[in-house]
């Protein structure tokens, strides 16, 4: 199955999609076969023969069908892992983000029509950080100031894990070895089909986890676990109207005057959109899609697969500032969770030892206060900034002990942990939403160098 991957599916990016439509309505019907199924080398189920095929057997002894010219048209596959049971989570009105009511959204209420196990996008209570939650006098507010690469600053840096290699692999089965992390509750961050340093740390973090080791470069076990557990790494998705429709902005000002003039700091696209909902890089998913119009409702485009919300109770948090990874933990001790993050600076460092949480705030509005916090462009006064996912805490704010440091999201996550924050904890927008679902308040945050 390896070497048949790799011959089929090199130089290009595979859109692995689940279909089951006949291309040929004369040829003959082909059906499932007891256990097995067909699949062709761009992952859709053959549900035909076609016409002048036969049956042989490649190289690693897999039964194949070829075509009259002794091409491969399909591979036999178990046809379990095409066909996983529904998955069984608790969701309150189709959400299964929230079980809260009061989480509601009607904007994520139709995310479209889905091949596959996908989650929906989050939706989120207004709980913006105005004087009334952070009296000014007590100093409680966020320090955030967008992600700065420090030319000529480096960080005191610790023996680093082993580098891992991988062995000739295709960004396809990159994106499989992703999505397969992501799925186990280790992420690694955006998923763009690139084997990073954020994937190396989820690799070593599932290790961790689970006491196994995991081969990177086994891709047969890897897309066997994921036809186990929701299916292939990537499939179809249809836009909906209510995709395209948004609400979006023209564009994110940089000036914080500028921002605080806007009603909302939502999406600027329908690609932005999903590449959130579904943990992806967006010029990834752009390249997943050529040609196609995002604006239209109706169009089919490929997207990744993502794992199910994880799900718990964190009991203690580590926020490794060596490796730019936090570490969420159970009361037992058990990792439950680890994402890649930005954690402070040379000039703003995170602080040091163990603080506690304080208080989680969904989809934040942000007060920026330049007398406590920094110094951002002309402005001297202070401003209230619009709640959403380009803002300058993402989608959630989860406030320390520590007056004016907190753990947040992102409107850039393909910076996460390849950029320097500003004393903060930094995370994908997804991934501090799903900690933040898992944290109460007095959960102990402990910085390590």
């Amino acid at each position: 199955m390896n070497r048949f991957l790799k011959s089929a599916l090199s130089g290009t990016i595979i859109a692995l999609a689940i279909t089951a439509t006949a291309e040929n309505a004369g040829a003959q019907q082909f059906r499932r076969q007891g256990s097995v199924v067909f699949v062709t080398p761009n992952g859709d189920i053959l549900d035909y023969m076609p016409e002048g095929s036969g049956y042989a057997r490649d190289r690693s002894g897999n039964r194949v069908l070829i075509d009259r010219n002794g091409y491969i048209i399909a591979t036999e596959a178990r046809a379990r892992g095409y066909y996983p049971p529904p998955p069984t989570r608790e969701v309150y009105n189709n959400d299964p983000y929230y079980s809260d009511e009061q989480y509601g959204d009607p904007r994520y209420s139709d995310p479209g029509a889905v091949t596959g196990s996908i989650p929906r996008e989050a939706s989120i209570d207004r709980q913006p950080l105005d004087d009334q939650a952070y009296p000014q006098n007590d100093g409680n507010y966020a320090s955030i100031e967008p992600d700065q690469q420090q030319p000529g600053v480096t960080q005191p840096t610790r023996p680093a894990d082993p580098v891992i290699t991988l062995n000739n692999k295709s960004k396809s089965e990159i994106v499989a070895l992703q999505v397969f992390l992501d799925r186990a509750g280790v992420s690694p961050g955006a998923i763009d089909g690139h084997m990073g340093a954020n994937v190396t740390k989820a690799i070593y973090a599932y290790e961790q986890m689970t006491g196994e080791k995991l081969d990177p470069n086994n891709t047969d076990a890897i897309l066997e676990q994921l036809r186990m557990s929701g299916g292939l790494p990537v499939v179809s998705y249809t836009i909906t109207p209510a995709d395209a429709a948004g609400p979006y902005v023209a564009e994110i000002p940089e000036d914080y005057a500028h921002k605080a003039a806007l009603t909302s700091l939502s999406y600027t696209s329908t690609t932005e959109a999903l590449a959130e909902r579904f943990h992806m890089d967006e010029g990834f998913l752009k390249e997943l899609n050529p040609g196609a119009d995002f604006t239209v409702p109706g169009t089919i485009v490929k997207v990744v697969n993502p794992g199910e919300i994880k799900s718990g109770s964190v009991a203690r948090i580590i926020a490794d500032k060596g490796k730019k990874q936090v570490f969420a933990y159970d009361a037992s001790g058990n990792l439950l969770s680890a994402y890649p993050a930005s954690i402070g600076s040379t000039d703003t460092p995170s602080p040091s030892g163990t603080v506690t949480v304080e208080r989680v705030a969904f989809n934040p509005g942000y007060t920026y206060n330049p007398k406590i916090n920094f110094q951002q462009g002309a402005n001297d006064k202070i401003l209230n900034i619009p709640p959403g996912p380009n803002g300058p805490v993402g989608t959630v704010w989860m406030a320390l002990s520590k007056p004016t440091y907190g753990i947040h999201g992102t409107p850039e996550p393909s910076k996460i942990g390849r950029t320097q924050s500003h004393g903060c904890i930094r995370m994908t927008n997804w991934d501090a939403t799903e900690l933040a679902k898992m944290v109460k308040p007095g959960v102990t945050v402990e910085f390590v160098d």
